[in-house]
């Protein structure tokens, strides 16, 4: 039996970058697409719960479906095992994001959230996120990197509850692979006020990111360096180590 992959994304359906990850995975295996219909860029772990969930069957072939979904990238793969994918997937996929995922970026990432998700459920994911400078995305310097770091995955899976966050620089001459560390920064994110065109106020956060964690073992370093950064994660936000520190406290 062919594996089975689960995709989804947090730039929406149509983005450039999730038709490159189906371009160069669908040879490995059946493919089902599950994505949100629109952006959901910044959603993180954010699920929802007031309004109704809409579905929609965008194309269907020999081992491969693509549904659109109304919700966020949690939604979707929620949604989708539930109710869509005919057994247990072998590989959930979120991406290719438009823009770094790195970091501190990992926490407000819709594309992390998903994937996220999915490991919090015992499943085996990735996530592949292409670190912009410029206004054009250009993923195929990152393709042969999916490809071979998708089949790895397949073939041997990763350690239970972690997921992969992969983030490629924004490069045509990418130099290798540095499995890392993420890189301790921050977002200063300042108010910008401004007026609409009948003289309302209104306010547009314009963040400003904030790196001095530069060592050759983070994901920043790796990112600068032409490197594609490769850091494990899982849902587990304990800080194991605090707990003795802290327990006497209270």
């Amino acid at each position: 039996m062919k594996p089975l992959l689960l995709l989804t994304n947090d730039d929406g359906i149509s983005a450039p970058g999730m038709k490159a990850l189906i371009d160069t995975v669908r040879p490995l295996g059946e493919v089902i697409v599950f994505a949100p219909d629109g952006n959901r860029s910044g959603k993180a772990h954010s699920m929802t719960s007031d309004v109704p969930l809409r579905v929609r069957l965008i194309e269907r072939q020999p081992d491969f479906a693509a549904y659109a979904c109304s919700g966020m990238p949690v939604d979707c793969i929620k949604l989708a095992l539930n109710r869509f994918v005919p057994r247990r997937p072998d590989l959930v996929i979120s991406g290719i994001n438009y823009g770094s995922n790195a970091s501190v970026c990992s926490l407000y990432s819709g594309t992390i959230g998903a994937a996220m998700e999915a490991t919090q459920g015992g499943l085996t994911a990735v996530a592949y996120s292409l670190n912009l400078t410029g206004h054009k995305a250009d993923f195929a310097p990152t393709l042969p990197f999916v490809k071979s770091m998708t089949e790895e995955v397949l073939r041997n899976g990763l350690p239970p509850h972690v997921m992969l966050n992969v983030n490629f620089p924004d490069t045509t001459q990418i130099k290798g692979v540095r499995v890392c560390r993420s890189s301790r920064a921050y977002w200063s994110d300042e108010a910008e006020e401004r007026k609409d065109p009948f003289g309302h106020k209104y306010y547009w956060l314009i963040g400003h990111f904030h790196c001095d964690d530069l060592a050759e073992d983070t994901d920043q370093w790796a990112l600068l360096n032409g490197f594609v950064s490769v850091v494990p994660c899982k849902p587990d936000y304990t800080d194991h180590g605090s707990i003795n520190l802290i327990k006497d406290r209270f």
